[in-house]
């Protein structure tokens, strides 16, 4: 069904082998199948790519790639999007920085 083009799918699986369940860990194609479901709107899977952006896992660390993606889900309504989205302005704010752009 990832295969096929089902966002949905797309989010399961990618977040299979991020954690290696039944399939061997491979970030990297988990950052793929985010990707590929996230292109679709899928407000889960941008949360989880922008997390992996923040940590550098599987991607090159990218704090400003990760707001834009937390961004986008957040103005979907995805609450967890929203919340680290929030903490990293206010990390910024704690340690005397701009806010990310």
């Amino acid at each position: 069904a990832a295969e096929q083009g089902f966002a949905s799918a797309q989010l399961n699986y990618g977040a299979f082998c991020e954690r290696g369940r039944g399939v061997p860990q491979d970030v990297g194609e988990a950052v793929r199948y985010y990707r590929l479901a996230g292109e679709q709107g899928d407000d889960y899977a941008l949360g989880n790519l922008a997390l992996l952006y923040v940590q550098g896992r599987g991607v090159p660390q990218d704090t400003v790639e990760a707001i834009r993606l937390y961004r986008l889900a957040a103005e979907k309504g995805h609450v967890q999007s929203q919340l680290n989205l929030g903490l990293l302005f206010l990390q910024a704010a704690a340690a005397g920085r701009a806010p990310p752009a």
